[in-house]
């Protein structure tokens, strides 16, 4: 188990034991145990069970906790409220906005034992009648079990990916075959998965079912599977598997067919009359075999399309003038922007931060700490500020060349006005606007806020612009067009944060800010030196928008990254005039 999972299981057992109505002091100490834990930057399973008081700071009472944990998946007092509590309880203790009390009255005063219950009773106007509930809750009850619904079944991209990659691994050793590869919407880097998708060539299929039948955490599903298709699902997410087996002499034609949205694989080919019947890309991968989906491309007159842009949105027309750019990629990236250290809520020391970019031939580091608004996150007081900066010009001597770039991620006020006062907002090198509070408003309301911290000259990037954690909370709404016609006009770099929950800037508006000449960032939000990995899937989003390296502001050099920040703290950097698409 790693940090996380441990935290997540200690989290768990104090929202049981307050569901439970048990000691507060007991449930305070569990609490700080998950806190402690999620504070180490070092991995607990690693440490010798009898040296945990020692390394970890943890009472011997909750050490041991901790080490049952490691060694059986769970510990006693866990086990106990877990067996205590209905499983369709616990669930619902996963439900935003309702914290372990109300889930408590909802559980003892209606008797409602899962999330089915919960949503006949606040349909019927039940809920509302309840102490301490009303309308208001029970409509913001109603609103997470409609988005918990819909995120049922589903996978963030990471979480996929590595699903995805352990089966292929499986099913190529254990039907001693190389043709395997991830199809459907994880090649396509789509930030949710619904589908695993894996293609296998084997002429042993029958072997191939019975090895996916007997594999550890899937579930079969005989009903819609078939001779060459095993379907079924992974039973700890009931996320869909689907794998395809097929010929080797047809391996590439299906994994181009499974590796399209339906729009890339049936539109109108340019010149089409050209070709006679093959018209489309599906056309012309059934009339052809190929080695290589490249030379597919090259027969349709077009130029090589990779996965990501697979969407049926403009990509086909591009590839026929060959006017598709040479894409974003992760060894571009010279710099980390939008990152956090202990000063905030991070679990690693400012030098910590800077120094595991340096040693990975990172040429800078952004630090973006929360302001102090975010009391939440422990966000920096006036004093703090100027102690971190002490701090910074004390490690900049120290590390250079490499350098650290002084950055606050500045909250958005309700009235879209910047955290701190002016003269302190004038000290940072650059900074990070967000909204963090407040964030149920429509879109009139939050477009309105956003587009005041834009318009503020202090304000260098937008951070995720629309606050959503992907499968757990929708994003406020915003409108796009006017937001990122506002960055463009001020001159704001908007972020693509590359949290896997986040994914925010999202891609699908990507192109529309590189045709409005807006400059984007891959910042990774990162909480930890293990967050800084996370870049990868903000540049995998950026390619899914057509992002390059010319339009990604952390691929400049740290001197570039300098003269920017300079220029635009002193106003020489103008309003951008609109110019037409970089891709005409």
């Amino acid at each position: 188990m790693d940090n996380r999972a441990l935290t997540r299981a200690f989290k768990l057992a104090a929202q049981l034991m307050e569901l439970h109505d048990e000691n507060p002091f007991k449930i305070r100490a569990i609490e700080g145990t998950a806190n402690a834990l999620d504070a180490l930057s070092f991995p607990v399973s690693e440490i010798e069970r009898s040296g945990l008081p020692d390394r970890t700071g943890l009472s011997k009472t909750a050490a041991a906790k901790v080490a049952e944990l490691l060694d059986t998946g769970t510990f006693s007092e866990l086990q106990r409220l877990l067996e205590a509590t209905p499983p369709g309880v616990v669930e619902m203790l996963g439900i935003k906005g309702i914290g372990p009390k109300k889930i408590r009255s909802l559980w003892r005063e209606l008797g409602i034992e899962s999330t089915e219950q919960l949503r006949e009773a606040a349909e019927s106007d039940q809920v509302s009648k309840l102490k301490g509930f009303g309308k208001k809750t029970q409509e913001s009850i109603l609103e997470a079990l409609e988005f918990a619904g819909q995120s049922k079944g589903k996978l963030l991209y990471p979480q996929a990916e590595a699903l995805a990659e352990e089966l292929t691994q499986q099913l190529r050793d254990g039907l001693k075959i190389e043709k395997v590869a991830v199809a459907g919407e994880i090649r396509r880097r789509l930030e949710t998965v619904e589908v695993v998708r894996v293609i296998a060539a084997t002429d042993k299929p029958a072997k191939a079912h019975e090895l996916l039948n007997k594999m550890e955490g899937l579930t079969a599903d005989p009903r819609r599977s078939g001779p060459f298709a095993w379907r079924g699902t992974a039973t700890a997410s009931s996320v869909q598997v689907e794998v395809l087996l097929t010929s080797a002499e047809n391996f590439v034609t299906e994994l181009f067919l499974n590796s399209a949205a339906e729009e890339h694989l049936t539109e109108d080919l340019p010149g089409a009359d050209s070709h006679g019947p093959t018209t489309s890309l599906r056309q012309w991968a059934r009339r052809e075999k190929f080695q290589q989906e490249e030379a597919l491309y090259e027969k349709a007159g077009l130029q090589f399309i990779v996965p990501e842009l697979r969407e049926g949105l403009g990509e086909i027309a591009l590839a026929a003038e060959k006017k598709l750019p040479r894409l974003l990629e992760d060894g571009d990236l010279r710099g980390s922007l939008h990152n956090h250290s202990t000063y905030s809520d991070g679990n690693h020391s400012l030098r910590e931060m800077a120094t595991w970019l340096r040693d990975h031939k990172y040429e800078y580091l952004g630090i973006c700490d929360h302001s102090q608004a975010a009391h939440y996150a422990n966000g920096l007081g006036v004093e703090r500020v100027r102690q971190q900066h002490q701090e910074i010009d004390q490690l900049n001597a120290e590390l250079a060349p490499f350098r650290i770039f002084k950055g606050i991620e500045s909250d958005i006020l309700s009235d879209g006005s910047l955290d701190y006062p002016s003269d302190v907002l004038a000290s940072f090198d650059f900074i990070v606007a967000s909204v963090h509070s407040n964030l149920k408003m429509d879109e009139r309301k939050a477009t309105e806020r956003l587009l005041r911290a834009i318009e503020n000259p202090y304000t260098t990037m937008l951070g995720h612009p629309t606050g959503r954690l992907l499968l757990r909370r929708q994003g406020y709404p915003i409108d796009y067009k006017a937001v990122i016609d506002a960055c463009a006009k001020n001159q704001v770099i908007i972020e693509i944060n590359a949290n896997p929950w986040r994914l925010d800037l999202d891609w699908r508006w990507v192109r529309y800010a590189l045709d409005q000449g807006v400059m984007l960032s891959i910042n990774p939000d990162a909480h930890h030196t293990d967050g800084y990995a996370d870049m990868r899937y903000g540049v995998l989003m950026g390619r899914k928008g057509l992002l390059t390296k010319e339009m990604t502001f952390n691929t400049k050099s740290v001197e570039e990254a300098a003269a920017y920040f300079e220029k635009r703290k002193a106003g020489i950097i103008p309003p951008l005039e609109f110019k037409k698409s970089l891709f005409e």
